[in-house]
């Protein structure tokens, strides 16, 4: 059997998220060029769902994304717009839902921690640039030339 890929959608996860996208509506206060279907094709939203988890699971930048799964900014434009539209969010809220009816949450049980400290060593280390960062600060000054000689006079060889 092949194993499925951490970013390929389930049939069963996708008959809950499906009706959970953003409806495509067109403006009725704006005057189109084209009629209703005209123009390219939308892509398909689960293959479009399965590139925008590739992105996020592999971490990789949306430009390398592979052809596979449509044109790059296609899809971080959808990703951008799911956003906007709080599709996302509502996905999240549908996981906890149902997580909650199969395992149960127990709300009182959680806690959330953080710490903030500052990077340890950066400003007192680094110099003023950023590019200084890692470089001794002392350094011994180039090799000179004896003074009083160039190299076009001569006064170099003994």
């Amino acid at each position: 059997m092949k194993q499925k890929k951490s970013w390929e959608i389930s049939d069963a996860f996708w008959e809950k998220a499906a009706p959970l996208l953003p409806g495509k509506e067109r403006n009725p206060n704006k005057q189109y060029q084209r009629k209703p279907g005209g123009g390219r094709p939308p892509l398909d939203s689960r293959k479009t769902l399965e590139a925008i988890f590739y992105v996020l699971r592999t971490g990789i930048p949306w430009k390398t994304l592979p052809k596979d799964f449509g044109a790059s900014s296609a899809v971080h434009r959808y990703f951008r717009l799911w956003c906007e539209e709080g599709f996302f969010k509502a996905l999240w809220v549908a996981g906890l839902a149902s997580y909650k009816e199969v395992a149960g949450i127990q709300w009182e049980w959680l806690s959330a921690g953080g710490c903030m400290t500052t990077v340890p060593l950066a400003p007192e280390t680094a110099g003023k640039n950023l590019t200084d960062q890692g470089k001794k600060q002392q350094q011994t000054p180039y090799a000179r030339r004896r003074c009083g000689s160039t190299p076009v006079s001569g006064g170099n060889r003994s």
